[in-house]
């Protein structure tokens, strides 16, 4: 293994590179790919992925993934023909406006939550404790993905119901009111699970949530040694609120991580980063760069503020350069992760549709 920074950055370069040329091979073969990659190289390329993508920067060779075409059906035309035999997920993102996007899924989220899990230290994410999913439910992926990380590690996970798309159509129609009872509503199911089930030890929860959960009760109380908590409204004030005020010695996992990417790793806390939320994408499965908003083309120096564009690549879905919803600033490698993260995650102010409605998140 490299043991230099700037060797293991040219490792990963490398891989990634790998990564790229194996997956373009898989989704644009007749006899693997899916059927919207090969019927978008038939009818709008005059060239063969297959033969000009060669790395991760030829992957501008095409346009910005455009996020119509996750909206709507025939949802079967993003299944590989290469795994069509296999049992198929339907996940969701979005959907206050509009038709939700979709995103096939077979194993991809529980390979994410297997890799994310050997960075839970058993100290604090007990072997065998069950967990408690304090989130969204419904046709996300996150119930299903923190259930899988509960039993990677030999635990049974509970979980509450939640729609976050009703929030947020409270919120826009300015019932703030009904929007508490809700929030209310759902943290009384978590209390109630909690009493009834003394062997949760782990606790997975949103900003909001996990705020107006410590505001009723104490975790140390109820036996919580570790807390994995993500969202867009994590920001360094709420970091250090929990630190400080919430856990009571509990881990705190900050992580980011959404339907199309998977999931980021958090870097490891240190004081001098002055409770920035600093990710690190699950790189060569899926890449995050930080580009400019009037030009996405090109990647912001590092420190700077841009829009994230995210980049996914598995056999069971590639997504190449698609434009999130959400701003952050550029993250240099570090020697646990030899390649860009991302710094202090927020919704994307964007000059067309204006800001982005958040509920419980």
């Amino acid at each position: 293994m490299p043991d230099s920074l700037d060797a293991k950055i040219s490792a990963a370069k490398a891989a990634l590179d790998a990564q790229v040329r194996a997956i373009v091979a898989w989704h644009f073969d007749p006899a693997t790919g899916c059927p919207f990659w090969l019927d978008y190289a038939r009818e709008k390329l005059d060239w063969d992925p297959r033969d000009a993508v060669g790395g991760f920067e030829d992957l501008k060779k095409f346009p910005l993934f455009e996020d119509e075409w996750l909206r709507g059906g025939p949802v079967r035309r993003w299944v590989p023909k290469g795994l069509a035999d296999k049992p198929v997920y339907v996940f969701e993102t979005g959907g206050t406006t509009g038709t939700p996007k979709s995103r096939i899924s077979i194993n991809d989220f529980r390979d994410d939550y297997s890799e994310f899990s050997k960075t839970l230290a058993d100290e604090y994410f007990p072997p065998g404790a069950d967990w408690l999913q304090f989130g969204p439910t419904g046709p996300r992926r996150l119930r299903l993905a923190v259930e899988h990380l509960a039993q990677v590690r030999g635990g049974i996970c509970f979980s509450i119901d939640l729609d976050p798309r009703w929030v947020v159509k409270l919120l826009k129609r300015g019932d703030v009111q009904e929007a508490e009872r809700y929030r209310q509503h759902c943290i009384d199911q978590a209390v109630t699970i909690l009493e009834a089930h003394p062997n949760i030890r782990c606790l997975f929860a949103t900003p909001k949530l996990l705020e107006g959960l410590c505001d009723r009760v104490s975790l140390k109380k109820y036996g919580i040694t570790g807390v994995f908590c993500g969202g867009t409204e994590m920001t360094p004030e709420f970091h250090r609120m929990a630190r400080e005020e919430l856990l009571e010695g509990a881990y705190f996992a900050a992580t980011y991580g959404n339907t199309l990417m998977g999931l980021a790793c958090h870097k490891p806390f240190d004081p001098a980063d002055n409770y920035a939320i600093i990710y690190y994408p699950p790189q060569p499965r899926a890449v995050l760069e930080v580009c400019d908003a009037d030009d996405l083309n090109r990647p912001v120096p590092y420190g700077a503020t841009g829009r994230t564009v995210l980049t996914t690549l598995t056999r069971e879905f590639f997504m190449p350069r698609f434009p999130e919803r959400d701003m952050c600033e550029r993250e240099a490698p570090i020697d646990l992760y030899p390649w860009d993260g991302v710094r202090n995650v927020r919704p994307f102010q964007d000059k067309k549709t204006g800001p982005v409605t958040v509920g419980v998140y």
